[in-house]
């Protein structure tokens, strides 16, 4: 049926949904560029700026991981209450000048303090994920969310095969390249959303901006209004601490234990990268589709902590390339928990369920690179650098515990809005 025949508020809706989604998809991609892009050369500018061996870098990477995590944890549920209020497009376009502005002062940081601050400047821009998401939700029905949500992921993968690919080959130019082209990738982001994205939160779903929402517990409070939103926020966690393993310490370890360079570093993130892409564009719909998102969350869970335990004990580096074939089924659990998740709300609360996640990421990334980093420096130290990933498995391992035994899916509490459909 043409938009016409639905009435002109659905014909806005439609419009929205071929030309918002298309464009915060191309805002992730160039967002994941600029994140991926400077990871192989992290351990090398670590040691180079804190005049620091390789064991002791991969500490103080941790506490940067950190540092961009508290920031994030605070702004999120912020941001996400100001898109609720003031709509999606101005927060993130202000916030990928802010990721702009990061990445050419950290071109420029002549020590690890401006490092310090270009990441807590990038924790703040980066918990514009959860507006991204909202956007989402915002123009999409319910049930075609999760594979949406998808989408997002194979974004992810595709700017993890550009970005540490682009960050291993550039580094031949000096450890402060990578940083550059990240800038230049981050303004250009906040150019197409200027002139290309369009708002999509209806005025009438708009609420007011009030700061006892602006915080971590008001930002929840959607999820606890859900029947069963305690066990899936639980295995979330898990997974999200767990996943942390990856972006603080995969440069570090790779390095100590197969001894990898920069342009080697990113041709391995790259592949995982690729693989991704081909799994969320090819096999999360037919998962989904067949197993229901419980059974894709249960099935891409046990792949990945399968995956974090071989890599605790692989000694060749082939075997990295090996082991993420099944590792690669991990990308059905974003999709699978994030649309069960946002199915849980209505339509004006999707930016501060959102915003919830996104800080629920944020605890995790603050508590997850401090506990895997000190983990493979204490390790390392002791002969052994596989402990990040045993404890990144079995963390993994207890979130798939918990689906299996307490989640059931339900759909959202009745009586609240939802999207047009």
């Amino acid at each position: 049926m043409p938009a016409s025949a639905k009435g002109p508020e659905k014909g806005i809706i439609m419009k929205f949904e071929h030309r918002a989604v298309p464009i915060v998809l191309i805002a992730v991609l160039i967002d994941v560029i600029g994140f991926g892009i400077v990871m192989p050369v992290l351990p090398a500018l670590v040691t180079e700026l804190g005049h620091v061996e390789l064991d002791a870098a991969t500490r103080i990477a941790g506490w940067m991981l950190a540092a961009f995590a508290i920031a994030g944890f605070f702004a999120g549920p912020v941001l996400g209450n100001l898109g609720d209020r003031y709509g999606r497009r101005p927060v993130l376009i202000l916030s990928m000048v802010a990721f702009a502005i990061d990445y050419a002062l950290m071109a420029a940081a002549p020590s690890l303090a401006w490092l310090f601050v270009g990441r807590v400047i990038a924790g703040i821009a980066g918990a514009t994920f959860g507006p991204a998401s909202a956007v989402i939700a915002d123009v999409t029905p319910p049930e075609k969310r999760s594979a949406v949500f998808g989408l997002v992921g194979a974004a992810f993968g595709v700017g993890f095969i550009l970005g540490p690919a682009l960050g291993g080959i550039s580094s031949v130019l000096g450890l402060r390249a990578p940083f550059l082209i990240a800038a230049i990738c981050a303004a250009l982001n906040a150019v197409v959303m200027f002139f290309f994205l369009p708002e999509t939160l209806a005025k009438e779903n708009r609420r007011p901006f009030r700061w006892s929402d602006a915080h971590i517990i008001g930002a929840f409070r959607p999820l606890f209004h859900a029947g069963n939103a305690g066990p899936l926020l639980l295995a979330w966690f898990f997974w999200q601490l767990a996943g942390t393993v990856y972006p603080s310490t995969w440069s570090f370890w790779a390095a100590i234990r197969f001894g990898w360079d920069a342009t080697a570093i990113g041709w391995s993130l790259a592949y995982v990268g690729f693989l991704t892409v081909l799994v969320q564009a090819l096999l999360t719909g037919r998962v989904i589709k067949r197993f229901g998102e419980r059974g894709a969350a249960l099935i891409a869970l046990c792949a990945a902590s399968f995956t974090l335990f071989s890599y605790a004990f692989i000694q060749q580096g082939w075997q990295v390339y090996a082991f993420f074939l099944v590792g690669a089924f991990g990308a059905f659990a974003y999709p699978a928990l994030n649309g069960t998740l946002s199915g849980m709300v209505g339509a004006s609360h999707q930016g501060a369920l959102q915003g919830g996640i996104s800080s629920m990421n944020n605890v995790a990334a603050i508590l997850g690179p401090l506990i895997a980093t000190q983990a493979l420096a204490a390790g390392s130290h002791r002969g052994f650098d596989g402990a990040a990933f045993l404890v990144a498995g079995t963390l993994m391992a207890c979130a798939a515990l918990i689906i299996a035994l307490f989640v059931h899916m339900r759909p959202a509490p009745a009586g609240e809005p939802q999207p047009s459909e």
